[in-house]
This record gives C-alpha cells, sequence and structure tokens, in this order.
C-alpha cells in the first residue's frame, strides 16, 4: 500500500509509479517544463501527421437510422474532434441527431453528411453525454432552428466542464474551435428515465452514468437500435476516467442486456450487436469488478495487483489497450479502495 507521502502517477504509456512528492519535484526541476511541454508538442504533431483527414459519412444501420462512425484515435485537426459515434433518424417532420459534434466546424461536417442522405433539416438535438465531442455543436444546429435536449445530469455536468473543454479542444483542434459557443439544452429531462415520440420516433432515454456523470444511452424499440453513448466501445479499448465510474457502468449495461437491441451503435467502434458489445465492454467492466475492485476491498497491494492483471489475453488486442488499461486498472482500485 502506499504511503501518506507517496502518490500515484500514470504515465502516457500507461505504466504507474509511485514516488515520493520530493523525487517528483526534482525529476521536474532536472528535466526542465520546457522541455517535458516541447517533447509532448513534438509528439502529437508527429502522430498526426500522416493522418489521414475524416469525412463523416452516413451508414444506414436500419429504416431510416443511420449511423456515423469516427476514427478510433485522439482528437486532432484531421479528424475535427469527431473521434466518436454520431447517428440520426430521418422522419418526415425532419431529423433527429443524437450528439451534435466537437465544434461549429465539426457540427457542419455531421450536416453535410446527413445532406447526402436527405434534404430534411435536423430539427432536433439529443446529447448522450457531457463529453466535449458530444456537445459542443449543439450551437451550431440551434441557430439553425434545432430544439436541443438533454438529461438533467447532463445538462449539469455540461455546465460544469464547458470552459475546460473548450479550452482542451482548441489545443487539439486550434482554428476549428473558431465560432464555437457552449450551449445546453432547450428542452431538459428528468434524468430519471424518460419516454418521448419526436417525429413519429419513439425514444426509451436511460441514464448510464457511466463514463461521465449524466451520461446516458437512447433505445429506439420501433427499429431495436440503442445508440450507447459512451457506455459501450468495441473495436479499441474503453477508458476509465477520474470522474467514470464502473460500478454504475455495469448496471447500465445490464439494463442494456435486458432491452436486447438487435443493433448497437457504441460510443466508439463500428455498429455492432450484444455479442460484441458483450465481449469487448460488458465483459471488461466484470473484469475490472471482479479482479481489480476485489483486491482493493482485500487491501492487496495496488502495485502488486496491477502486474497481476497486466496482460489479459481476452482484450490485449483492442486498440489502445497498452496506453489505457493499467492506468484503468489504477482508477477503479483507487475509487473502490475508498468508496468499497
Amino acid at each position: 500500500m502506499l504511503t501518506s507521502t507517496e502518490y500515484v502517477r500514470v504515465l502516457p504509456s500507461g505504466f504507474l509509479r509511485t514516488e515520493s512528492v520530493h523525487m517528483q519535484i526534482q525529476t521536474i526541476k532536472r528535466v526542465g517544463l520546457k522541455t517535458i511541454l516541447l517533447v509532448t508538442l513534438l509528439a502529437l504533431n508527429l502522430s498526426h501527421a500522416s493522418e489521414p483527414v475524416f469525412e463523416p459519412k452516413a451508414q444506414l444501420v436500419v429504416d431510416k437510422v443511420y449511423a456515423i462512425v469516427g476514427p478510433l484515435g485522439q482528437r486532432s485537426v484531421a479528424n475535427a474532434g469527431l473521434n466518436a459515434n454520431y447517428g440520426f433518424v430521418v422522419t418526415e417532420q425532419g431529423v433527429i441527431l443524437i450528439d451534435s459534434g466537437a465544434s461549429a466546424y465539426s457540427a457542419a461536417m455531421l450536416e453535410k453528411a446527413i445532406a447526402q442522405v436527405t434534404p430534411q433539416p435536423v430539427r432536433w438535438v439529443l446529447n448522450t453525454g457531457s463529453q466535449d465531442h458530444r456537445w459542443l455543436g449543439n450551437e451550431y444546429f440551434a441557430r439553425k432552428g434545432a430544439q436541443v435536449h438533454a438529461l438533467a445530469a447532463t445538462v449539469q455536468t455540461q455546465k460544469a466542464a464547458a470552459e475546460q473543454q473548450v479550452a482542451g479542444m482548441t489545443r487539439f483542434v486550434s482554428d476549428q474551435m473558431k465560432g464555437t459557443l457552449p450551449r445546453q439544452a432547450d428542452v431538459v429531462h428528468p434524468s430519471t428515465g424518460v419516454s418521448l415520440k419526436l417525429g413519429g420516433v419513439q425514444i426509451q432515454w436511460i441514464d448510464t452514468s457511466a463514463h461521465y456523470p449524466g451520461d446516458s444511452m437512447i433505445h429506439l424499440p420501433q427499429t431495436s437500435v440503442t445508440f450507447t453513448g459512451d457506455l459501450v466501445y468495441v473495436d479499441r479499448l474503453l477508458g476509465v476516467l477520474s470522474q467514470s465510474n464502473v460500478r454504475r457502468a455495469h448496471q447500465a449495461f445490464e439494463r442494456l442486456r435486458a432491452l436486447s437491441p438487435a443493433h448497437i451503435v457504441p460510443g466508439h467502434g463500428r455498429v455492432t450487436n450484444m455479442t460484441k458489445a458483450q465481449k469487448e465492454t460488458g465483459d471488461y467492466y466484470l473484469f475490472l469488478i471482479a479482479n481489480i475492485g476485489a483486491a482493493a476491498r482485500n487491501l492487496d497491494p495496488m502495485t502488486e495487483t496491477l502486474d497481476k492483471f497486466a496482460s489479459p489475453a481476452q482484450f490485449k488486442h483492442l486498440q489502445n489497450f497498452e496506453e489505457l488499461h493499467r492506468g484503468n486498472m489504477n482508477r477503479v482500485f483507487v475509487d473502490i479502495e475508498a468508496n468499497p
């Protein structure tokens, strides 16, 4: 266990170290903050130098329900911050858009992709969450007459994070953030569960609070499609952040299983089904709770626990595994140790 003079540091590579505060201060002095910044910026520039420019394209899921699948990598100028999945439903009264993009610039890109399918305007925007690329395009569509909807807990998190998210996204996409104004929902729904109809489409809206507080999933019972937001990741490893809640995520995933949708549009990765969602997300939540959570409750040494479960074969094939897995375990251990 860590002593009171130690803290946990998760490096970008995914390795965890415990160092005394004194040692860390000496390291910073020796290397120099300017050098660290320059190396970080150089690495980012090199990683994005050969990245292809992302052009959003609509993919038919089923009967007037479409997905726009974003790339799996980090936010960048090349992808305009659209490194997530979006969706829309075409109705006779207009388009229902699920998540609005990372900026006014990227919102226009989503609008262009929709226009390749239908001349109908975006009439409703539904935010599944409060992470930057899920809602910073709200104002673009609102200016064009769209009505923006979100759950109350989502709006609360958006308001708290708005300033920081705009600044953070600007660092990734630079001038593409010009003209972007954070705007929360015009219509705020209770977070206890919502059933509504828009353009003749029945919608079940369910709080998950998994990746971020106030995250949600949207189920369309008429077509058996669920847009999971950041509850489900496929093709890449999900990320556990300091504000994530793996136990709530597991509970929400069980709710998803009960819905038993024929089609799943995950938060990240290709359109999929319950079998793959279970294998690459549901099982990972269970792995973290059953192994890392149990060790934390048992007051086992953290470093030994993370070493023991560092290479689960069933998840190593997922993109971002090396970068994220150890940090995920670290945060789950700390959370469950503090809140058993």
